[in-house]
């Protein structure tokens, strides 16, 4: 009879112990991706740009923490995660637009902000890729309908160009977005 209790406690033991590390193991090896984000002024006002990790909703992800690889304007960053909030290491000094785009297992995930800049105030405006296409498609469509207007269109056109290169939306930068916004409708 001794013998059958320490089989048995034995044996209870040893089912009992992979449960014990497998939920232990899921636990820990729980990831949270990003797969969206969020740019806002960083709370500090000193110049910086605050990161936040968000679901699909734009509904920040605070239980995100972690290093994760990003691209600013074509430079690689790390930038690590507290809290679901990282912020850019580089200062604005002036209004500017900012492209970032992330890379992980779910595909590239890349946004164009306009940051402008009054005073000590950051505020960024998201741009969708389709404004991109639309003002240049438009201006083009506008100077081809109204011949009087070809001259003007295309003074417009250059203008914008110009004020696009001057803020940092590069040709590569323009294409890159509307490439990631083409992506991201199939």
């Amino acid at each position: 009879m001794r013998n059958y209790k320490i089989f048995l406690l034995f044996y209870v033991l040893l089912s009992a112990a992979p449960s014990v590390y497998s939920q232990g193991d899921t636990a820990s090896m729980r990831q949270i991706s990003l797969n969206n984000f969020v740019v806002k002024e960083n709370l500090l006002k000193n110049n910086k740009i605050a990161i936040i990790a968000a679901d699909e909703t734009e509904k920040p992800i605070e239980s995100l923490n972690g290093t994760f690889q990003f691209s600013i304007n074509g430079f690689q960053q790390e930038l690590k995660f507290n809290d679901g909030v990282a912020v850019a290491p580089l200062p604005i000094d002036k209004s500017t637009f900012l492209y970032l785009r992330h890379e992980n297992e779910a595909g590239v995930h890349g946004k164009l902000y306009y940051i402008y800049k009054k005073d000590d105030n950051l505020s960024p405006y998201k741009i969708n890729w389709l404004v991109l296409i639309l003002i240049p498609l438009g201006i083009i469509v506008l100077a081809t309908l109204f011949r009087k207007f070809i001259i003007i269109g295309g003074i417009i056109l250059v203008a914008f160009l110009i004020f696009n290169s001057k803020n940092g939306l590069g040709i590569p930068t323009f294409f890159d977005t509307v490439f990631d916004g083409l992506k991201g409708l199939f």
